[in-house]
């Protein structure tokens, strides 16, 4: 399932889940989203039930993962783990426009997500796009990625460090430390581009199933 939109930040302590944790809530089918997976959550009926162990987490993921995305398309489906052949991880320095339109975009999607819910604390954009080239069954392509961690520690490390020795470390992880001890990627389409895929999570796993987990 897809669950959004998920102001996470207005949620309780109590409900801010982390990876790996297994949530109940209530949902239901948007109107303005024909994905088959989507659903809008109830912010108000999320509940942590505990968290996926270690040992069972390879047994999860590892049959989902698929070596075809536009097979996905044919069968109507718009979400899929693959594990690609990764070649470059890029960093985009977004321009100022764009920045303040996804300000624009973000305030007004809070606004509309749940009235009952505490104002939102002001959103601030990362300044840099992540992407990362890779190869699958399909050929070569490149993908956007959203995985909120990516751009979490981008703006974690940026208050202990400069800006440039920022982007050269999570090149050094992203780029070169994490591919080689095994990486899925999370794909979803776009809702208004349903052909074009994009990387919204990325999950640390070798593919002997080592348990190696992040």
């Amino acid at each position: 399932m897809r669950l959004y939109p998920i102001a996470f930040r207005t949620l309780e302590d109590a409900q801010q889940f982390k990876r790996w944790d297994v949530v109940r809530y209530t949902s239901q089918r948007p109107r303005d989203d024909k994905r088959i997976e989507s659903r809008r959550l109830d912010h108000h009926s999320l509940t942590i039930a505990g968290s996926l162990p270690a040992r069972e987490r390879y047994g999860l993921v590892a049959p989902m993962v698929v070596e075809s995305l536009e097979e996905e398309r044919r069968q109507g489906r718009s979400l899929a783990f693959i594990r690609p052949k990764i070649g470059r991880f890029i960093v985009e320095k977004k321009p100022a426009n764009e920045l303040e339109d996804e300000r624009q975009k973000y305030e007004m999607a809070a606004k509309q997500t749940d009235l009952f819910l505490e104002p939102i604390i002001p959103y601030a954009p990362c300044p840099y796009r992540f992407k990362y080239e890779y190869e699958i069954q399909d050929g070569k392509r490149t993908g956007t990625c959203q995985d909120w961690e990516t751009e979490a520690t981008f703006f974690h490390w940026r208050k202990q460090y400069t800006e440039a020795d920022t982007i050269k470390r999570m090149q050094a992880r992203w780029g070169e430390e994490m591919p080689t001890k095994g990486l899925l990627f999370a794909m979803g389409t776009h809702s208004q581009y349903p052909d074009t895929w994009l990387i919204n999570g990325l999950i640390q796993m070798p593919e002997a199933g080592q348990f190696a987990l992040d």
